[in-house]
């Protein structure tokens, strides 16, 4: 296939017979859908066979038909060689042909065909069928969902919701099998009984419980890599809008960082730390065997029934190029099989309010401060003072020309206005899931609805989002199952805090003027510009009503499989995945929105949108086998292809003619824009496969491999290859262990593996040009230019990773203990390296630094007492990280990553923490008795910060700059305790971050200078002759100048204990669901985000400038959405 970043036209003509094929394919599948299956079969057999055995016969018409035999090998192994010679006869003519000279009789039962022995006249004996019926219940009540099978067959069905279950057998001394998901399996021989009930008991969950790996799924005991998991029952306790919260605190080694108060707010998942510089450090996302394309916010979390996280290399490596941020599995649920239909509804009403508030200056401190400010003056322009150059800009001048306005008579505040209260709300929200689900004898089906109108603490900001989610199942023959899931989401959001850096909402709550109205009598708004000397930037309460920020999100995705049982052991399995998404931004600006001047119109329109489209098709085989009831084998080998396009539009345009137009109409704008549009692609093949190897039940062995070929990357390195191997022993299963008392499982696990990452863009190894305007005789055209140089050799980001793992249960796993000990490198970093500037330019990308994390993981669980009608249960879970930069180039030069104004300190060097602080250190301020020694320091007078010297050298220059913090943690994790007495319960959620610091940039505008906007109250406490001991410099107006730096007073302890959740519910009890006619009712209310334990002066110390969309953004703060504190009703019922 052609891998070049531009689609050539073979490429596109055989891309286009591909997606003609898998549309035909899909619609078969599709079709097969709709089909009824027959209770028997219809195939016909062909066979040429010279005496043969009867065992063989009856095999090779089993893999053409797809039915299952049962007989007693005593029984079959006295006849005699078989001939025959048929062809496109049915099974009954064959079976007849077969045993017509044999001493052998049959019946067919559904998908089972019995043989027997004649009796001793050589009659046929008479094959009975009986019907076998009863319930099957565990401790608490019916099971429904069980499975109930005829060993040795596929004859079987399922429990309904009252737990019963019918099922015609052949008579003899046959053996049910009752299996179900966290339960230990039971086989009861019939025994000429017509019913039978069964009580299953609860396995051991670390044992028993069952995981999606890559490819297929795995007991968790026969794990070999590192694998965390989330089920429903713990998704459902506490509720979320957005899927990646759903994951915060339950995985040791997955970090959730929530970035923004907003609804549908940025969340980073970081598993195992940073794995890149430049490259995406975020997570793969799998979503029912499909790569997901479109973020944690388009899918809706109650419809997810598991999540499972992969993160070492063994687990990953089948994931190749897209395994290196880790893998998050998301298996959503399906129809419920046994019998009736269920409907649910689950739903909730939330409250949510400003969690914290800033303390800032009220209008007569604003008013104080400004005096002061203007007073000092004098001290820092002494010249200018003498000269009248700031009479203009004295208070009472300005006041007094504004009595009336903004001030009585007597100077005196008209307004004083509390923005942080105007702006914020008390926000009510809601959350609404419906769903049907039910089963047929043949096929299962569910049907799944959500709304939910997620409303923001800021005035106009929500989310509002609608999901429809259909799912099939179709098991048409013994051999061939089917299956489809479509789903469709809409969103809609309003922002209110876009513009990180600039003049935004969340800015505007702390520095607009307490002195100006929200509106003046007249229903004009109050400006910024109303008050002179003041920045630009504007009423906060205008900019939510007036300024509309809207994403609108439509996704349709829909996948398809197809399972082939093609002998008893060997499985193939077909996916076929499509995602297209349309993302449509317009924004507007009404000209009532002040700026920088006084009087200018600042009306704008603006509109943007992207289109994508992303298809993956999967086909690989499974073969799984015991051999002499010791050797597990589990084969998976496959191919897979993925292919991603988007474009893109944009315009704009300002001043508007008026207001009514909005961006209905950028034809209404006077300054047009200039339109931009854009095309990206990308493709993907690869090749994959995993063995895994079981010694009785004691030694496990994984070996995966994966090739990838890339578009992405340079033509000489498109292609990777990516292998892991990883080990296992599981001690509890020997003999000195079995029968151990307190330890019930005990394994230790070794792995190793490569993964990689080309999560760079499209078009990074290829040189790039773009459109640009210049004059050419005195008009302006449009040319093009180069504007970077390509690398052919641009190859992956590799990671290796070892791991050691342990597997401890104690006590009958009433205590489970899961620890890991890793180290991960990152080697060929995608850096810019510095060429000659006689190329024209002054890097290209290569593949030159290295990173390191290393770390440790400790996960515990624990049912502390349980008795028939009290359980307290506890889950802990920590993570110690480490993560190093090992190497940055030829040079290893200093390089600082992060984007816009951000750049100036964010410090990547060897040896230390990506993302590290880099600044001066402040020791204090300059005392009246040190004004000789603090004019030898660049001047400085006593008030003035007093910087350390670091370099000794008397002068303050960027050398004495140094590493001031970072902001990756050194720990992280969660405590969550769960209490449950009969129907009611329990849960209480802590979660807590240490070790980490943050730059709380804020304090820039908000504290080093004044007079031009409001500042937080900490500057009441700057310098003055009177109070010298202190770290704020004197307060002096920012026109005259003021010491603004990368300080050490901006960077604060990052560590926290937040109450995340505390949940009360209570589940009512059978007596009363059959009275009420319902399976299911819990009612629950819930606090999240109840209280926060830190030093940390902002509203919150999970915190990451421009949303998180850097890698080394996080723990860097300019104003924030302020996150809520929300109380919830819940209620869950099914029918």
């Amino acid at each position: 296939m052609n891998f070049n970043s531009k689609a050539t036209p073979l490429a596109w003509s055989k891309l286009s017979k591909i997606i003609l094929v898998m549309k035909f394919t899909a619609i078969l599948i599709i079709a097969a859908l709709t089909n009824v299956s027959a209770k028997t079969f219809s195939q016909t057999v062909s066979l040429r066979q010279k005496n043969a055995s009867v065992e063989k016969v009856l095999r090779l018409i089993e893999k053409q038909t797809g039915y299952h035999f049962m007989y007693d090998k005593q029984d079959v192994s006295k006849a005699g060689g078989i001939n025959i010679d048929v062809d496109n006869v049915t099974i009954d003519q064959a079976l007849t042909e077969a045993f017509k000279d044999q001493p052998l009789t049959y019946k067919i039962f559904q998908e089972t065909i019995v043989v027997k022995k004649r009796d001793a006249n050589n009659t046929p004996i008479e094959i009975k069928a009986v019907d076998i019926q009863g319930t099957v219940s565990d401790a608490k009540g019916p099971l429904p969902g069980v499975n109930v099978k005829l060993k040795g067959t596929t004859t079987g069905t399922a429990t309904d919701v009252n737990g019963k279950y019918k099922l015609t057998v052949p008579e003899g001394s046959a053996v049910l099998v009752f299996s179900f998901i966290g339960y230990t399996s039971q086989e009861v021989p019939i025994n000429n009984r017509q019913t039978i009930d069964v009580v299953l008991a609860e396995a051991p969950q670390a044992l028993n419980e069952v995981v999606v790996v890559g490819y297929g799924t795995s007991k968790r005991v026969d794990l070999t890599g590192s694998v965390g998991s989330v089920g429903s029952k713990a998704l459902q306790e506490r509720p979320q809008t957005n899927l990646e919260q759903e994951l915060a605190g339950k995985i040791a080694g997955v970090n959730v960082s929530s970035n923004s108060g907003a609804p549908g707010g940025a969340t980073k998942v970081r598993i195992r730390g940073y794995t890149s510089l430049n490259a995406s450090t975020n997570p793969l996302y799998v979503v029912d065997g499909v790569v997901w394309t479109e973020g944690g916010n388009a899918i809706n979390p109650n419809d997810v029934e598991s999540i499972d996280v992969l993160k070492d290399a063994s687990s990953t490596a089948i994931y190749g190029t897209r395994g290196a941020n880790g893998v998050i599995l998301v298996t959503t649920k399906r129809g419920a099989k046994g019998g009736a239909g269920t409907v649910s509804y689950d739903s909730y009403v939330s409250v949510s309010k400003m969690a914290k508030k800033l303390d800032v200056l009220n209008a007569k401190e604003f008013l104080a401060i400004e005096d002061l400010g203007y007073a000092n003056i004098k001290k820092y322009d002494p010249t200018g003072w003498a000269n009248g150059d700031y009479a203009d800009d004295d208070p009472k001048v300005i006041r007094t020309a504004l009595i009336g306005k903004l001030f009585d008579a007597n100077l005196q505040p008209l307004y004083d206005v509390d923005w942080q209260d105007a702006t914020t709300r008390t926000a009510v929200s809601q959350n609404h899931n419906l769903s049907f689900t039910g089963s047929g004898e043949k096929m299962n089906y569910g049907f799944f609805l959500n709304y939910a109108d997620d409303q923001g603490i800021i005035l106009n900001s929500y989310l509002k989002r609608y999901n429809a989610r259909l799912t099939f199942d179709n098991q048409i023959k013994p051999w061939l199952k089917v299956g489809a899931t479509l789903n469709y989401n809409a969103q809609e959001g309003r922002a209110q805090d876009n513009g990180v850096g600039g003049n935004n909402i969340p800015r505007m709550l702390v520095e607009m003027p307490s002195i100006i109205p929200i509106r003046y009598p007249d229903g004009s708004y109050g400006k910024r510009t109303d008050y002179p000397n003041m920045e630009g930037g504007d009423n906060p309460v205008a900019q939510a009503n007036e300024i509309t920020q809207l994403s609108k999100l439509r996704v349709f995705s829909g996948n398809t499989y197809a399972n082939i049982n093609i002998l008893p052991s060997l499985q193939f399995r077909s996916v076929l995945g499509v995602t297209t998404s349309a993302n449509y931004y317009p924004n507007s600006q009404t000209g009532l929105v002040g700026g920088a001047t006084a009087n200018q119109d600042y009306s704008s329109a603006s509109i943007s949108e992207a289109n994508n489209v992303f298809w993956q098709w999967s086909n690989y085989f499974t073969y799984d086998k015991t051999f002499a009831g010791i050797h597990k084998i589990n084969l998976v080998a496959g191919f897979e292809r993925q292919n991603f396009k988007q474009t893109g539009f944009g315009a704009s345009t300002s001043t508007l003619s008026d207001n009514f137009y909005s961006f209905y109409n950028l034809g209404a704008g006077q300054i047009p824009g200039r339109p931009s549009s854009n095309y990206d692609a990308w493709q993907m093949q690869s090749f994959f496969a995993r063995l895994n190897y079981n010694l009785k039940e004691k030694y496990l062995l994984t070996v995966t491999g994966r090739q990838d070929g890339s578009s992405r990357l340079g033509k000489n390195t498109k292609y990777g290859f990516f292998p892991s191997a990883a080990i296992a022993w599981r001690a509890s299963q020997e003999a000195f262990l079995k029968d151990n008392k307190t330890i019930s499982d005990l394994k230790f696990r070794l792995s190793y593996g490569l993964t990689g990452n080309t999560e760079i863009g499209e078009y990074r190894s290829t040189a790039n040009i773009e459109t640009t305007p210049y004059v050419f005789g005195g008009a302006q055209a449009i040319g093009t230019r180069q504007t970077s140089i390509g690398n052919e050799d641009l190859g992956w980001e590799k990671n290796s990773e070892i791991d050691f793992g342990v597997s401890l249960g104690l006590f009958n796993n009433r205590i489970n203990i899961e620890a890991d000990a890793f180290l991960k490198k990152t080697q060929a970093l995608l850096l810019n390296s510095p060429i000659p500037q006689t190329s024209g330019f002054g890097n290209v990308f290569k593949n030159i630094g290295k990173l390191q994390n290393k770390g440790i993981e400790l996960g515990i669980n624990t049912t502390n007492i349980k008795t028939e009608n009290f359980t307290w249960s506890s889950n802990f879970n920590i993570t110690f990280l480490n993560t190093r930069i090992l190497a940055l180039g030829q040079n290893n030069d200093d390089i600082f990553l992060a984007p816009g104004f951000l750049s100036d300190f964010n410090l990547m060097r060897v040896g230390l923490a990506p993302g590290s602080f880099y600044g001066y250190t402040v020791l204090g301020t300059w005392g009246t008795s040190e004004a000789a020694q603090a004019a030898s320091y660049n001047n400085l007078k006593p008030g003035d910060l007093k910087i350390k010297d670091t370099n000794g050298d008397g002068k303050i220059t960027a050398d004495d700059r140094e590493v001031l913090g970072k902001s990756t943690p050194d720990g992280f994790g969660t405590f969550t305790n769960n209490f449950r007495y009969k129907g009611v319960e329990l849960g209480i959620e802590l979660q807590f971050n240490y070790g980490n610091q943050i730059m709380n940039l804020t304090k820039h505008s908000g504290q080093d200078r004044t007079g031009q906007a409001n500042s937080y109250a900490t500057v009441l406490d700057a310098w003055t002759p009177e109070h010298q001991n202190t770290s704020i410099a004197e307060t002096r107006p920012a026109y005259v100048g003021y010491q603004t730096e990368i300080y050490s007073t901006k960077v604060e302890n990052g560590n926290f204990i937040r109450g995340r959740s505390v949940t009360l519910g209570y589940n009512f009890a059978d007596n009363i669901l059959k009275k009420l006619k319902v399976s299911r009712l819990r009612v629950y209310a819930q606090a999240q985000n109840l209280f926060i334990i830190t030093k940390y002066t902002g509203y919150d110390p999970e915190v990451s400038t421009y949303n998180g969309s850097s890698n080394f953004t996080q723990g860097i703060l300019f104003y924030d959405y302020p996150k809520p504190r929300t109380f919830l009703l819940g209620l869950n019922v099914s029918f």
